[in-house]
Parts: structure tokens; sequence; C-alpha cells
């Protein structure tokens, strides 16, 4: 059976402040109707809870899944009748993990992840790795989270792929150098694996680093659904789960693979 989903992605301007000019800026877009059409899922960039480069605030900032935040998001998705993902510091006793959480239309989280690879420098020196990939349910799809460099990383989107997702969605913090990823990689993880992917990315700069934008949906046969450019503002698509199906079959690379002498 067909199913539908209305999914926008946030470009988000990198130097809003601390998690409460964060908030700010989401309700105000979210009253204001930025986003053109209804929407059934909103993508928000990694640590959008606490900003990107904000070095040892960051464990100032952390708060657990169910903390203050997640509460004023979960008012918002019930509110506006859609459900939130978004990236966050997320504390666990004295540990802080790289997050992002899903939080459906009636307010209950429903999907997790913790960033599995951790770049080195302020990621490698403030989170601990994730360990796992876990797909959660919504409007009939299958969705993945994968958080920026785990997407970079094949085997990852493959992972996620054989697991049965229809939709990858990765809130990033791309850095201005590496356009590359954006414009080439993330299509290219789409295409390889048949599925849809959602690329959430700030635009700006914080704190002396810039961002390259380049936020955007791709198709399951690698075609470029709704692209940012280096600018604030949302992307929307309407997606098809029976558009992997067809890509998965035009192209069958997860079967075909198994005839490697390498795989299992």
């Amino acid at each position: 059976m067909t199913r539908e989903l209305n999914v926008a992605v946030a470009q988000v301007p990198a130097d809003l402040g601390g998690p409460q000019a964060r908030l700010d800026w989401l309700t105000e877009a979210l009253v204001a109707k930025r986003i053109n059409q209804p929407v059934d899922l909103l993508i928000l960039p990694e640590l959008f809870q606490s900003g990107y480069n904000v070095g040892a605030l960051v464990s100032d900032v952390a708060e657990p899944c169910d903390g203050p935040f997640a509460s004023s998001v979960a008012l918002l998705a019930k509110a506006h009748g859609t459900a939130i993902l978004y990236g966050y510091a997320e504390r666990q006793g004295e540990t802080l993990f790289n997050s992002a959480q899903c939080i459906d239309k009636s307010g209950r989280v429903i999907g997790r992840h913790r960033k599995l690879i951790l770049p080195p420098g302020f990621e490698g020196e403030h989170f601990a790795p994730g360990k796992a990939c876990e797909l959660f349910a919504l409007g009939g799809f299958k969705i993945a989270v994968l958080i920026c460099f785990d997407v970079e990383f094949p085997e990852n989107l493959r992972h996620v792929a054989l697991a049965g997702a229809d939709l990858v969605v990765v809130p990033t913090a791309l850095g201005a150098q590496w356009g590359v990823v954006a414009d080439k990689v993330v299509p290219t993880r789409a295409f390889e694996n048949g599925v849809f992917l959602t690329y959430a990315n700030y635009c700006g700069q914080e704190n002396g680093v810039g961002f390259y934008g380049g936020s955007c949906i791709i198709a399951p046969d690698g075609a470029e659904l709704a692209r940012a450019g280096a600018g604030p503002g949302f992307l929307s698509a309407q997606i098809k789960n029976s558009a992997v199906k067809a890509a998965q079959e035009r192209l069958p690379y997860h079967t075909d693979r198994l005839c490697l002498p390498w795989v299992d």
C-alpha cells in the first residue's frame, strides 16, 4: 500500500544563541507558518538545542531526553500537529551524547539516535559515541536517523537500508569547506541504497565557524526534490514509499551485493 509523508527541512541560522533563543526561533517559524504546506515531519539540524560550536558550554546546557527543551518541543508538536526531529546535547549522568530525537504530534518521543562516529576536536572531547541504529515508524514509513559524520560512511546507510528504512533523516552541522558532502555524497548515499534522505544543515557563522548550508531532500533514485542555498529557510516535499520499492527493484544493489565473494 502506497503511503505519503509530507516532510520539511529547516536550514537554520547558526548564530541563534542558546537553547531559549533556538526555541523562540522555532516557535516563531511555526506560528508564522513559514513552511508553505502541511507537514507531517519537520527536521532540524545537529545539536539544534545547544548550538554546535559552543565549546565547553555544551556541558552546561546538555539535558536528559525528557528535559525542559524536549518538553517545549512536545508542546509545539502538539500545537502544530507535526512530528519534530531535532538534534540536542543529551546528558545521561556524567556522560554526554550528540543525540537526536523525534517527538510526534501527540508529544510522544518515537525515535532516538546517538551519533556513532565523533570527529576529533569539539565532539571527541565532549561526547561519547552511540552504539546502535534503531528504526521507528511514522505515517507508514520506516525511518532511521544518522547524524552528520555518520552519513559519510557507506556502511551506516547500508545497515539501516537493509534493516528496512524507507527514509533516512540526517541532522548535520556541515562546515563551509565540506560542500562536496552535501552536494555529492548525500545524493549518492540515497541512490546506492534506494531510500529517501533528508539533510538538515545550518547556514551562516557561529563563533567564527562557517556552515555550508546545502540542506536537501533526496529521492531514492538520487534526484533532488528540494535543495537550499547558503541562506536560512525551509524545504518541503511529499514523499511516497512506493518510490523506495521501485528504486530498489530497478537497481537491486542490496541483493546483488551477495554475489561478492567477501559478503556473507
